[in-house]
């Protein structure tokens, strides 16, 4: 790897990490607060409206997206762009139905949020990809701090006023918005307003040339997060909506450092796997990060297993001493998540999305087995560990092979 490529990733991972770990702090302060003003129940409802409307804003440009970064002629990253605004509205209205239904099922008023929610995480990620293509790394590292600090600060706000699971939703949500309008300047050749008379001809051609993206990767993508929805699923009828609210607040926090360094890291890493001068050359880098990347996992793992509980109760209170427990059985999932998280861009710029959707859909089977498993022999703290126990044997095959899929890559004529 040449000492300029060394460089530019530093840089550019650096200023992210620097963003995402300002987005991060105001959570983290606040987070004690929203504990002691919401209850373990309504973390719990609002868990599994946000990870349905996750799961569904994940696929909601149907990943074209990431395909921005691969196009480096202007018309074409408009007429790409053009492509992922149509079909953003299209799944958009369709979750109105699916709002409609959940709040009928679940008699939850608040559901009727999640085409909004659904929309503005969607959006968020969209005009996510435009900057990253742009290596506008400095607006994309404000963005981090007003979405994730943003939607703690409303999430507080609306608290406040007693809003209760309405409060908890509008948060992210509003946040996500206002993200997307920060992310959509400046706008594509020929403005926003001209996203809608391109051809369809050429609309055609260009979702045709990407078409791997929506084919192989949504399904990824989707099934990635549906693992969150029926985890929430399993666990509320499991055990009440109030051990949703520990899994989810446990979650939620040990996936910070994650989604910190992930994050960033994978913003930076993925156009520079793009441009790699060799297979060899990508392999090594991914090799490098991997290695790196467990060396900070691992004290993160061992502080959780000795102090989760006790940490736990410490920062928010009482009630969340159960959260504590399920941050011990799930370390060594998460420390494994920690490490995972920012190699995943690697298939994609090496055009080996059916083998990555192959392989997850294994983990994601893994991940549900694990917790359903567990849920059966052990309950709650059952759950957590039986994850832990599965996830470590799909993340050790990963390590393995990611770095192998470089050279495949290659030889399929993908780039790499």
């Amino acid at each position: 790897m040449s000492a300029t490529l060394r460089s530019g990733l530093l840089r550019s991972t650096l200023t992210l990490l620097l963003g995402g770990a300002l987005a991060q702090l105001l959570p983290l302060l606040l987070g004690p607060w929203l504990t002691r003003i919401y209850t373990p129940g309504q973390f719990g409802q609002f868990a599994f409206v946000w990870a349905l409307a996750s799961n569904v804003a994940v696929v909601a440009c149907a990943r074209y997206e990431f395909a921005l970064p691969l196009e480096t002629e202007a018309g074409r990253a408009r007429l790409l762009m053009a492509l992922c605004a149509r079909v953003l509205l299209a799944v958009s209205g369709v979750s109105v139905l699916l709002g409609l239904g959940l709040a009928w099922w679940q008699q939850q008023a608040s559901a009727l949020l999640l085409p909004l929610a659904v929309l503005a995480g969607g959006a968020t990620q969209w005009l996510t990809m435009w900057a990253t293509r742009a290596q506008r790394f400095q607006m994309l590292a404000f963005g981090r701090v007003l979405l994730y600090g943003g939607g703690a600060l409303i999430q507080l706000a609306l608290g406040l006023l007693d809003s209760g699971v309405w409060g908890l939703l509008l948060g992210p949500v509003l946040a996500g918005l206002l993200t997307a309008a920060l992310l959509a300047r400046p706008a594509p050749i020929g403005g926003w307003a001209g996203l809608w008379q391109l051809p369809r001809a050429d609309l055609a051609a260009m979702a045709r040339k990407h078409r791997d993206f929506p084919l192989l990767n949504t399904p990824h993508a989707f099934a990635g997060a549906l693992q969150d929805s029926l985890a929430m699923l399993l666990l509320a009828a499991w055990s009440g909506d109030a051990a949703a609210g520990y899994w989810a607040l446990a979650l939620r926090y040990l996936k910070a450092p994650a989604g910190l360094v992930g994050g960033a890291l994978s913003q930076a890493l993925y156009p520079r796997l793009v441009a790699a001068r060799s297979a060899a050359e990508a392999a090594a880098l991914v090799r490098k990060l991997t290695f790196l990347l467990c060396l900070l996992a691992l004290p993160l793992m061992l502080g959780l297993m000795a102090f989760g509980p006790a940490l736990f109760t410490w920062v928010f209170g009482e009630r969340w001493h159960d959260a504590g427990m399920l941050a011990r059985g799930l370390a060594p999932y998460i420390a494994l998540h920690f490490v995972a998280s920012p190699l995943s861009v690697a298939t994609m710029a090496w055009q080996q999305q059916a083998w990555a959707l192959r392989l997850a859909l294994v983990g994601q089977a893994l991940f549900v087995l694990g917790l359903a498993v567990g849920l059966q022999l052990g309950g709650l703290w059952g759950a957590a560990w039986g994850v832990s126990v599965a996830m470590t044997v799909y993340f050790s095959w990963f390590f393995w092979a990611l770095p192998r899929r470089a050279q495949a890559g290659a030889g399929e004529g993908g780039r790499a």
